[in-house]
């Protein structure tokens, strides 16, 4: 009985010991988000920063962020990155499950090594494909407009590669018995295996999100003019323009920038645990 009892309370103290150490993790984590929110409502930061950091204004204040809310070029700003990011977010997810099922389930010749070739454009970065891609939409005169930013996502290794990996956890015995009764193959995918799906899209759709809306250097080469600007490219014109003199100013529109990422996550953090988890039937 005592065994047990010890037991008990070792397990409840290790339980507590894991949670203060993930909640220190955790404020330390926040502290640079929590910080630049704090400066946001902090006016004077307009005419110099706080030193040393304070998590807490002296006196908070919403003059930085009703300018950042009156603020035309930021509203076009977030037009832009809307469009751009919702486009290559929904055909990029819809072409990578498409995909992921094809090399999963599909039974064709070259699979493996046409899979292969999606997984080795993992170790190509952004950096050497700048040139060529230039080039390519610069010869079909599509410079200065949103689909150079929204045509290469489409084709993404990595969504494929997760779509792969959970439609491998699904058992092969729904589309055996969906081709008995008569379907075909995209209606087995749209009926039967996309209905299951949902978890790892909601992750899909975070990622793409994350990587479409902070993007940086892509639309930096291939827009110039300053109406077509996303959000990323307006914040650093903006810091360029006036450095750390609107320091409070700058603060309330990083804020305000990450705010999109924040609430899509609030909403879909439930099926993002859930494809972490692999949720769904699991074959053997």
């Amino acid at each position: 009985m005592r065994t047990a009892m010890t037991h008990k309370k070792v397990e409840r103290l290790t339980v507590s010991f894991k949670f203060v150490i993930l909640l220190i993790f955790g404020v330390l984590l926040m502290a640079p988000f929590i910080w630049m929110i704090s400066v946001g409502f902090d006016r004077t930061a307009n005419i110099t920063m706080p030193f040393p950091p304070r998590l807490l204004p002296e006196e908070i204040s919403g003059f930085n962020y009703g300018i950042v809310f009156e603020n035309g070029r930021l509203i076009q700003s977030y037009i832009n990155s809307a469009i751009v990011t919702i486009s290559s977010v929904v055909l990029g997810v819809s072409a990578s499950l498409l995909a992921g099922y094809a090399f999963s389930k599909g039974q064709f010749k070259g699979k493996k090594l046409l899979f292969l070739l999606v997984l080795c454009t993992l170790m190509i970065p952004m950096e050497p494909r700048l040139i060529p891609l230039y080039k390519l939409f610069n010869s079909v005169d599509l410079l200065n407009t949103f689909w150079p930013l929204i045509l290469p996502p489409i084709i993404n290794g990595m969504l494929i590669f997760l779509c792969k990996q959970f439609f491998d956890q699904l058992p092969d015995t729904l589309r055996e018995a969906a081709q008995i009764d008569g379907a075909g193959e995209f209606k087995i995918f749209l009926r039967v295996y996309l209905p299951l799906a949902g978890p790892i899209a909601a992750t899909m759709v975070i990622l793409a999100f994350i990587w479409s809306w902070n993007d940086f250097m892509w639309p930096l080469v291939v827009l110039n003019n300053q109406e077509l600007h996303t959000v990323p490219l307006y914040l650093a014109s903006f810091s360029l323009e006036n450095g750390t003199s609107l320091g409070g100013l700058t603060m309330a529109l990083g804020t305000v920038s990450v705010l999109p990422i924040i609430v899509l996550y609030l909403f879909l953090q439930r099926y993002i645990i859930q494809s972490i988890a692999l949720s769904g039937v699991k074959g053997e």
